[in-house]
């Protein structure tokens, strides 16, 4: 205790307001000895001399003691309210909160801050029960961990998680709930490892880690989600979709080949066999070898697709890169920007597909139109920006450029564009298609980090 507080709790209660009215009293005592001198030594009966100073004395002390009142009385409400406010008390309200005198205005100032700390009181209640329902209800574990590493919170499905009660897990270290390692290492990852309420060592979790901070106190918060379900539920849409697209193009193939085998069956069948029969013949062999050859030609592109090797990341100059591929397109004269001499390290022969899918795009709409196509590149703060620019008749329908399988050309298998993605995110950049902005045509943009 500081030596003001214990000299506080010592003194008398009010010192302030007792000060106040001893110096009013002290005000008016000049003027009580004048009066009371002027009494005594006029010419008065004694009975009207002590009649009368008791009178004007009983005035003065009355009139200090009722300044000690009025001074008293709001100072009592004010230390009451404010006594209220500290327990949480928000019934109060002062009662000397009308006209226009500065007590008045201080009173309402203190009911007016009543009011918004109830509401501020009720709304942190509300968001307190929300919180506490949405943390029951949610199917993720959550985990608070205070700067000792113990377990300070714990939603039931974290309970659950561990297969033991939240009762008995507060108060435990992270390891000694199996948990110290998702406090290390990055705060946002994917774990495999069984978990007491789950013991399957092939379930896949999402692992979040963040910090917070609670009555000032710095908190871990550490939330970790099912995977399962959300993979099983791409997984099923992945199998949809392939399954819809082998089943298209299988059936595209099959139908001519089962058409024209039953009309040469027809034609072999047939005594005496027309003239031209082995032409006839001959053509339906053709088309069922073509039928084959573009289905053996799906095939093999979605075995590309889904086996694309990992990079084999080597150094190589851009310049020398993005000239090669220009000079192997020999249908149209591809308009070079010469961009800054740079050197990257990346997976060359990946990149050389890559850029020959995009030049050859740009071509064939181009063609279309009788327009041009250029390509350059720059820096573009840590990455490498390439970019190929067409005059064709744009993208029609954008949300399918990256849809696999998916083309509007003649015998084209839509693995193209696909197989250029995955090759630009495997080396951690990114490949965007759109059309131009201003002008006819779509652009082609390829970001890859330098370092």
């Amino acid at each position: 205790m500081s030596p003001s507080s214990k000299e506080h709790s010592r003194g008398p209660k009010l010192t302030f307001v007792r000060r106040i009215a001893g110096t009013a009293l002290l005000a008016g005592f000049p003027a009580l000895i004048v009066a009371l001198a002027l009494l005594w030594t006029g010419h008065y009966s004694e009975r009207a001399q002590w009649t009368i100073s008791i009178a004007i004395v009983s005035f003065w002390i009355g009139t200090g003691l009722a300044l000690r009142r009025r001074i008293e009385v709001p100072l009592q409400t004010l230390s009451n309210l404010l006594s209220a406010l500290r327990e949480g008390d928000y019934s109060f309200r002062a009662r000397q909160s009308k006209g226009n005198d500065p007590l008045a205005e201080v009173m309402r100032e203190a009911n007016a801050i009543i009011n918004l700390m109830r509401e501020q009181r009720m709304d942190a209640l509300e968001a307190t029960a929300l919180l506490r329902k949405v943390m029951e209800e949610i199917d993720v574990a959550i985990f608070a961990f205070d700067a000792g590493d113990r377990l300070r919170l714990v939603n039931p499905a974290g309970a659950r998680l561990l297969a033991q009660p939240a009762e008995r897990l507060l108060g435990a270290t992270a390891r000694e709930v199996n948990l110290g390692r998702y406090l290390e290492g990055e705060p946002r990852r994917v774990e495999q490892a069984p978990f007491p309420g789950l013991p399957d060592p092939a379930a896949r979790w999402g692992v979040n880690r963040s910090s917070f901070r609670q009555g000032g106190l710095p908190l871990q918060l550490l939330v970790i989600t099912d995977l399962r379900r959300a993979l099983r539920e791409e997984e099923l849409q992945a199998w949809q979709r392939l399954v819809r697209v082998l089943g298209h193009e299988i059936n595209n193939s099959l139908a001519p080949i089962k058409s024209m085998s039953a009309s040469l069956e027809t034609l072999l069948r047939r005594n005496p066999r027309p003239s031209d029969w082995e032409d006839d013949a001959a053509r339906g062999l053709r088309v069922i070898g073509g039928r084959a050859e573009a289905l053996g030609r799906f095939t093999g592109a979605y075995a590309s697709l889904a086996k694309l090797p990992k990079p084999n990341p080597k150094p190589f100059e851009v310049s020398a890169w993005v000239r090669r591929i220009v000079a192997l397109e020999t249908r149209l004269t591809i308009q070079l920007l010469q961009g800054p001499e740079i050197v990257i390290c990346a997976d060359a022969d990946q990149l050389e597909q890559l850029l020959i899918n995009l030049i050859r795009n740009a071509v064939d709409a181009s063609l279309e139109t009788g327009g041009l196509v250029s390509i350059g590149w720059n820096k573009n703060g840590a990455s490498l920006s390439v970019w190929v620019k067409d005059e064709g008749p744009g993208i029609a329908n954008p949300a399918n450029l990256f849809v696999p399988f998916f083309t509007t050309k003649p015998g084209g298998v839509g693995i193209g564009l696909v197989l250029s993605r995955q090759i630009a995110e495997a080396h951690g950049g990114a490949l965007t298609l759109e059309n131009r902005s201003g002008a006819r045509g779509a652009q082609a943009t390829l970001l890859l980090p330098l370092n």
